[in-house]
């Protein structure tokens, strides 16, 4: 009964390749260009059977039944599904008989408890660490890559058996992440159906599933605050949404503090005119991350959109900007308007924080008539630290102006090693109309 139900399914995935190839001609899904949607040759029987005795693995029967029914690897989320054989010299021998000690949800705590002989600063003996992590990735099968650090396993044994799980590197705080697929199969189906869905699946599998109704649905009934918030997110994978939706995600706007970031977030990726209003609300809340959250929308959105009418409110609010992250934010907005002078950014360039000094610096890259706003780049380089006017040389360049060149002279020695560097002094020297050995005179 199981198997002919899944033989169904076999069927689908089969067809759905198809469908998928057709809707993706350009290979634009991330991925894509690597497998163009075509499988490898199908195992045999015996050699799904040769391969288990071989590594005293029996393999979960859906994933088996691809490897039978639908190829040996080949077309699969981001760069597709190894061939077995490439997938066993990717796992370590002794991770695949071991056991699997990682669950969904597990807690921080428990996964930094896991890993911290792999965090350690110091250097351990490649023993102890080929140890710790084959019991961190024990019991799966590395079936395939995201890229970089991400790879993709094949739960083998447990609780768990048959589920994908997506692993990094062994960051603390960030236990590897559990698909909510429960097999292969379904996992697999479901990146189908999203390509030929012309979902958004940059990320795929690591939202929850569903269509519009089904995730509204599983909002509506969520049982906590954790479950809404996951419904919520699996709506980023829609390009559009129908008019229904965008009711629903208005009603949480207005009436879901919580969320609300969240459902402005989505009704302005599906519709930014719709959402101007919410973000100019969020733009002027006193509430603690209102503003940054405004100005990443706002930064998302405005290769598509016209901002014009956020300008002034940004300006009138940068009193209220304390972090590098939300100066940066509001910096990429004021800039694309040509808004940033440095006498409105002065208050950041002269700031305490380095870190906020270096932020505005970069921000205030394209500002003109810097030698008009000298006492401003003076008293941003009185508190001295190096770093500052590295930023200040690396990002403007050498502002040709004689108060500034005290600070110019201090770091000569280091930057008339580089040729690119030392023409920049000079030529700085030269509108001055100064010797070109000026800073290598003593002061005398």
């Amino acid at each position: 009964m199981w198997f002919g139900k899944k033989e169904t399914q076999l069927d689908r995935i089969k067809d759905k390749l198809n469908q998928a190839m057709r809707k993706d001609k350009d290979f634009s899904v991330f991925g894509a260009s690597s497998h163009q949607y075509r499988v490898k040759e199908k195992l045999t029987a015996k050699e799904l059977a040769d391969w288990q005795a071989h590594n005293q693995v029996t393999l979960p029967e859906p994933y088996a039944l691809f490897l039978t029914n639908i190829g040996n690897g080949g077309a699969g989320p981001y760069y597709g599904i190894y061939p077995i054989e490439k997938a066993t010299s990717y796992t370590e021998h002794q991770a695949l008989l071991a056991k699997s000690v990682l669950h969904p949800g597990m807690a921080k705590e428990e996964w930094n408890h896991l890993i911290e002989p792999l965090t350690k600063d110091e250097d351990i003996p490649d023993e102890e660490y080929d140890d710790a992590r084959n019991k961190v990735l024990g019991g799966m099968l590395c079936i395939g890559t995201q890229g970089c650090e991400y790879d993709m396993y094949l739960v083998l044994e447990g609780k768990y058996r048959g589920r994908i799980v997506y692993t990094s590197d062994f960051h603390p705080d960030h236990p590897f992440f559990f698909v909510y697929e429960d097999s292969f199969l379904d996992w697999y189906e479901r990146w189908l159906d999203e390509i030929i869905l012309d979902y958004d699946i940059g990320w795929f599998g690591s939202r929850m599933p569903g269509d519009e109704n089904a995730l509204i649905q599983m909002y509506q009934s969520a049982p906590n605050e954790e479950i809404q918030a996951k419904a919520l997110d699996g709506m980023f994978k829609f390009k559009e949404v129908a008019q229904p939706t965008l009711g629903f995600l208005k009603n949480i706007a207005e009436q879901s503090p919580k969320n609300r970031t969240t459902a402005v977030w989505l009704i302005c990726k599906t519709s930014f005119d719709t959402g101007r209003k919410y973000l100019l609300e969020l733009l002027q809340s006193d509430e603690h991350g209102d503003f940054l959250q405004a100005l990443t929308i706002l930064h998302a959105s405005s290769k598509t959109a016209n901002l014009t009418e956020f300008i002034p409110v940004i300006l009138q609010s940068l009193d209220r900007i304390h972090d590098p992250e939300t100066l940066r934010y509001a910096g990429y907005i004021l800039e694309d308007y040509g808004e940033i002078t440095l006498r409105n950014f002065a208050p950041f360039l002269c700031h305490a924080d380095p870190k906020m000094q270096t932020t505005a610096i970069y921000a205030a890259s394209s500002c003109e008539n810097k030698q008009g706003s000298w006492q401003i780049i003076e008293q941003m380089l009185i508190g001295g630290d190096p770093q500052v006017l590295k930023n200040m040389i690396l990002y403007w360049g050498i502002i040709p102006h004689e108060k500034l060149l005290p600070y110019y002279k201090a770091v000569w020695p280091e930057y008339k090693k580089n040729p690119n560097f030392k023409e920049k002094f000079i030529g700085c020297l030269r509108e001055l109309h100064l010797p070109d050995d000026y800073f290598d005179k003593d002061e005398s």
